[in-house]
């Protein structure tokens, strides 16, 4: 797989680590983000990983900042981006086969290096579920996405499962 990877000035530090971690496992990287230390915004260089995968030219993506928190908001707002704050490896899985993460934030603050490189490992090792009910929750996403672009169509409720 392609994946992207960016970081902000509190990423940086664990990048290089995650970077390998990608490059041993097989998968091509496209690394776009910041090369030292000196403060810059996470919206930005989130916007480098989902601008690759949505022209699709990357599978996935990693993010890295202080949290994993404000990545993870940034990639939301991008139409076709299911991104989760990841730092341990079910999440890291679970993310992908049942909700169809694409893009996976860690916290550079709150991982080490070591439960960091089983994260990603976890993450690129995991494929969304051919499970109907996962697939009709993530194509339910896609038409939420789509009905705040264009506001709610006049369609009956979700189709198959219960609403709260």
């Amino acid at each position: 797989m392609r994946i992207a990877i960016s970081n902000d000035h509190a990423g940086y530090a664990l990048k290089p680590l995650i970077v390998d971690a990608v490059s041993r496992l097989g998968h091509e990287v496209i690394d776009v983000g910041t090369t030292d230390n000196t403060p810059v915004d996470f919206p930005l260089m989130t916007q480098r990983v989902t601008g690759l995968i949505t022209s699709g030219r990357a599978d996935r993506g990693i993010l890295v900042c202080g949290t994993g928190v404000g990545a993870a908001i940034a990639a939301n707002k991008v139409p076709g981006i299911r991104a989760a704050v990841i730092h341990d490896t079910h999440v890291a899985r679970q993310g992908v086969e049942h909700d169809d993460v694409n893009v996976a934030c860690l916290g550079a603050w709150i991982v080490g290096p070591r439960i960091a490189e089983d994260v990603v490992a976890a993450y690129l090792a995991a494929s969304f579920s051919t499970d109907p009910d996962f697939r009709r929750r993530v194509r339910q996403l896609s038409d939420m996405e789509r009905s705040a672009r264009t506001g709610p169509d006049d369609s009956p409720g979700p189709k198959g499962g219960s609403t709260p």
